[in-house]
């Protein structure tokens, strides 16, 4: 039996820049993309925005998502973390210190109609950093996979800030396909005083955001979302990036 299901990527820049203003144009997102599977970097620790999120869609969906949360480590642990809600059972957890630039990934074990799969949420090293960094962090990160090879099918979600033809995304590809190419960063989101995020980064001309699949997962469709401004203020953005969605089969 075929088994589908919805998956979305988003990097939600912490709670910076009007973050209580962007909210809504998240949660509109999520009501219009139904997802199954939500994976979110930069989530905020003391905003708490994750589980505010997760409380919102019981409502806003009628459906209960489990949360997975894992906080970033030493002077970013209070800070900013990563994070997964889905509406599948949970069998289990785990997580991966980097030990560079105080960065982490987490996995998450859900069962899809009883079927396991390890679904991966990271964010690697920033944008404007040496890809030698990221490469690094790509190699960890495939090698953790490696040790759980006990479920074939996975998924891996987030911000790589390292567009495919950068080695560190050539060496994730040589393992895992993404389900889309198309730009995800950088939106004209602005703060209250008008600058807008990475002013360094031409607008949306670079795919550096991904969800990326292995095993016997199939692409039925992928896209951009979460990359429109709100109706009335072109610089209200939901992130300066903008997300990623990938409807998948088994």
């Amino acid at each position: 039996m075929k088994m589908r299901f919805r998956v979305v990527t988003l990097n939600l820049e912490q709670d910076q820049k009007r973050w209580d203003e962007r909210r809504p144009l998240v949660l509109e997102g999520l009501r219009t993309l139904k997802p199954d599977i939500i994976a979110l970097n930069e989530v905020s620790i003391t905003r708490q925005s994750a589980r505010g999120l997760q409380k919102d869609l019981a409502s806003l969906l009628g459906v209960d998502h489990n949360l997975v949360q894992q906080t970033k480590v030493n002077g970013l642990a209070s800070v900013e973390g990563e994070a997964l809600l889905t509406r599948f059972a949970i069998a289990e957890t785990g997580n991966l210190d980097y030990q560079t630039r105080d960065m982490v990934a987490q996995v998450t074990r859900i069962l899809v109609d009883g079927r396991p799969l390890d679904v991966y949420v990271t964010h690697l090293y920033m944008s404007r950093g040496d890809d030698a960094l990221r490469l690094f962090q790509v190699q960890q990160l495939l090698a953790w996979i490696d040790t759980r090879n006990d479920v074939s099918d996975c998924i891996v979600c987030g911000d790589f800030n390292a567009t495919l033809d950068m080695p560190s995304a050539v060496l994730m590809a040589t393992r895992f396909r993404p389900t889309q190419t198309s730009p995800t960063a950088f939106t004209p989101l602005a703060g209250r005083d008008g600058a807008i995020s990475h002013p360094y980064w031409p607008r949306m001309d670079r795919c550096i955001d991904f969800i990326w699949t292995t095993g016997a997962i199939e692409t039925l469709a992928s896209g951009v979302c979460f990359d429109q401004p709100a109706f009335n203020d072109p610089s209200l953005w939901p992130s300066d990036h903008a997300g990623v969605w990938a409807d998948l089969e088994f």
